[in-house]
């Protein structure tokens, strides 16, 4: 069964494009792939996926003109996105990776890298499946266990402090945030396309959501 939906993979040379393409189709979205900024504010439905360094991504999305063209479609024009790992902390208001610099905006809360007072003994980067409580309230996690495996590999994350909007968790030493909710903005820091049966249904869950500006 094909999945209508104006889905528009954001393609600015850092992204995991191939597998989070297989996982959309395997689910019947019929997705384009593009780094033109007129096809993005276009779009109604957006999907930012990322690997790598925040500064350079932000520097990538900057150089194309991306980065105005997705504020634009999601501030104003209402459309609807879904970040992943560095998809999601692109999204943020700042990161610290490879020296300070200014996020998306979209999510108020700045990403930094573990501390070893968060993680005690744990090691970074945080790679493997791991567990993610979700709340009653999300819309992502519909269908699933309120405590799901997912798949991480990052060394950096946001904290759910003073974070408004729907917070799903991660314990890795202390909570992070593992993926987030608010209107027509979602974004996980794990990777639903190589998170087998729980990430095939969190990403049909967010085609299927439907958000009116």
């Amino acid at each position: 069964m094909t999945i209508k939906s104006n889905l528009t993979v954001i393609d600015y040379g850092m992204g995991n494009i191939w597998s989070v393409l297989s996982a959309l189709r395997y689910l019947g979205c019929n997705a384009r792939v593009s780094s033109d900024p007129d096809v993005i504010v276009q779009s109604s439905s957006l999907l930012l996926p990322g690997v790598g360094s925040f500064r350079k991504a932000m520097i990538a999305l900057q150089e194309r003109g991306l980065d105005q063209a997705i504020i634009d479609a999601v501030q104003r024009k209402g459309s609807k996105i879904l970040g992943i790992c560095l998809g999601m902390q692109l999204m943020g208001s700042r990161g610290s990776e490879d020296g300070d610099m200014i996020g998306l905006g979209l999510i108020p809360n700045p990403v930094d890298k573990f501390t070893p007072q968060e993680i005690g003994t744990g090691k970074v980067p945080h790679i493997g499946f791991d567990l993610v409580h979700s709340s009653p309230e999300s819309t992502l996690f519909r269908g699933l266990s309120r405590a799901a495996d997912f798949y991480f590999v990052h060394s950096y994350r946001m904290l759910p402090e003073e974070l408004k909007g729907n917070v799903s968790t991660c314990v890795y030493g202390s909570d992070f945030v593992a993926a987030y909710e608010q209107d027509n903005i979602y974004a996980t820091q794990f990777h639903p396309e190589k998170s087998q049966t729980n990430g095939l249904v969190l990403l049909k869950n967010f085609l299927a959501q439907k958000y009116d500006a």
